[in-house]
């Protein structure tokens, strides 16, 4: 039986241009890839009880990691160093935010007083300034204004708190989220490195050695991404509170709160609360108040952008601000505010991962690969003290 043989293209098919061809071959693999992200898609959207808690421990075991790897190299017992910084760990980031919440949600009273007292200025000088509008052009939408700042002050003021019980969808699914969530973080502090390397068994063993290393890579660089961002968010609300008490305008604290929560959603978080800052300086110390404001904003971002960021994430972490603005965009439409704070994490890691996937690739179509290293043993189990 001779053996079978692939024949050449036929005549029809080489009468084909080659740029068709070729964009033939791509669109049906594009639309494999966008088929597989779609069921993907679907299927992660159907399992977000458990998805998004296990998304926020990965997030909050890279802010806490570092410190739990800090104190196993200087031989304190794997268990103990993860219940320290635990229990340390999450008491600082939720008294922070329980202050910031606070502080927002005490002031916000005052500011709706002050906004309704701005709209009764600003419609005044709209009627008897230079435009000289009627009154009956402008006091539907100022009464419009009003009523619904007054009608929406108790929902306003719990949204803040109650944000993520309207994402979990009811009490049930947060509590259960929660302690899921609470679950996730402690195996990940305490025996992440085994976790990920039972995940990748997965994987050929061929190429197993390149997706251990990208997904380091990809880790480190979340690592990066949540502490830096962090601190820049701290760096932004103290830098726009101390313009605005050298301004003299009020609320002061709830809306450097309001700051700090926004440097959590990268670009667009910055934009939308400095604009309320600038807004309430208008409505409340006028057109110059605003102005210099509207300077301190720029100039905090600016050392945001050009100082804080390139310092603390580096290059690895970094992102072109149209990708992280859709990436945002992106994440709002598939799971809203949640999605917003995920998203940017997320590109930023696989950003990391492959990167170091084409790098290893380069390397070895130019000969210039390294002879694999043998992945590292699993940790063993710590021993039992004698009782």
């Amino acid at each position: 039986m001779s053996d079978f043989k692939i024949s050449a293209p036929d005549d029809a098919v080489r009468s084909i241009p080659r740029p068709l061809r070729v964009g033939a071959a791509a669109s049906w693999r594009i639309l494999v890839i966008l088929g597989a992200l779609y069921v993907l898609g679907q299927v992660l959207t159907q399992l977000y009880v458990v998805v998004i808690p296990v998304a926020i421990a990965l997030l909050l075991s890279a802010l806490l990691a570092p410190a739990v790897d800090l104190l196993t190299r200087v031989r304190v017992p794997r268990s103990l160093s993860t219940g320290v910084v635990l229990v340390g760990g999450l008491g600082i980031v939720g008294g922070v935010l329980t202050l910031v919440i606070n502080a927002f949600i005490a002031g916000f009273p005052q500011l709706q007083q002050q906004v309704i007292a701005s709209l009764n200025g600003i419609r005044d000088w709209l009627a008897t300034g230079p435009l000289h509008l009627r009154d009956d052009q402008i006091a539907d939408y100022i009464d419009q204004a009003e009523r619904w700042l007054q009608e929406n002050q108790a929902a306003l003021t719990q949204g803040v708190t109650s944000g993520v019980l309207t994402t979990a969808g009811t009490f049930g699914n947060f509590l259960t989220g929660l302690l899921l969530a609470l679950f996730t973080l402690i195996f990940f502090l305490y025996d992440g490195r085994r976790v990920w390397l039972f995940v990748i068994r997965i994987v050929p063993s061929g190429s197993r050695q390149q997706i251990d290393r990208a997904g380091i890579r990809g880790f480190t660089s979340l690592v990066g991404y949540v502490r830096a961002t962090a601190l820049v968010a701290v760096a932004d609300a103290v830098g726009i509170w101390i313009g605005l008490v050298a301004v003299g305008v009020p609320l002061a604290v709830p809306l450097s709160a309001l700051v700090f929560l926004g440097g959590f959603v990268p670009i667009v978080g910055a934009v939308a609360s400095g604009a309320v800052a600038v807004l309430v300086a208008l409505v409340t110390n006028g057109w110059v108040a605003a102005l210099i404001v509207l300077g301190v904003v720029l100039a905090v971002q600016q050392i945001e952008g050009n100082l804080l960021q390139p310092l603390l994430l580096g290059r690895a972490v970094q992102l072109h601000a149209l990708a992280v603005v859709l990436a945002i965009s992106v994440g709002v439409v598939v799971a809203g505010i949640v999605g917003a704070l995920l998203a940017v994490p997320l590109v930023a890691v696989l950003n990391s991962a492959i990167r170091s996937l084409n790098a290893d690739n380069g390397n070895a179509e130019n000969g210039n690969a390294a002879e694999p290293e043998p992945l590292p043993p699993e940790p063993e189990p710590e021993p039992e003290e004698a009782s």
